[in-house]
């Protein structure tokens, strides 16, 4: 039984192996680019990558979302773009913590620094009980 458990862990190992090296298609590749950097709709995304237009195209577009090669570019290509747009979101923040002319949003997005820079206060909480608390352990 214990061999059975090593060849399965082998064959997940080469299946994660085969969908990093399988390679995209320029229309696979064209598809996900789309859909990350604009936006829009699969039906959208697939005309501009030139798949068919109409129903077909979508369907197509859609199952090709679903293959594991593909959805692995797509998060790589998301954590890319995340990447960059968390750089201007902190700017923002910063710039709002500075400049802003309302000093409840600079309260606001100064909490919102320290708290991701890991200075988060501690979360506290009290609870008050009115009247006597038993605990009754019963081990038999």
């Amino acid at each position: 039984m214990g061999g059975r458990e090593g060849e399965g862990g082998q064959r997940k190992d080469q299946t994660m192996n085969d969908i990093s090296t399988k390679k995209l298609t320029d229309k696979q590749t064209a598809l996900v680019d789309t859909i990350v950097a604009r936006g829009c709709t699969i039906r959208e995304a697939a005309e501009i990558a030139g798949y068919s237009s109409g129903e077909s195209g979508r369907v197509t577009a859609c199952k090709t979302m679903k293959l594991p090669h593909v959805q692995q570019y797509l998060m790589q290509r998301m954590n890319e773009e995340f990447g960059l747009s968390a750089t201007l979101a902190a700017g923002t923040v910063r710039r709002l913590a500075t400049s802003a002319k309302s000093e409840y949003v600079q309260l606001e997005a100064s909490k919102d620094l320290l708290d991701r820079a890991g200075y988060k206060p501690i979360d506290r909480s009290q609870v008050q009980v009115a009247g006597d608390i038993r605990v009754s352990i019963d081990l038999g």
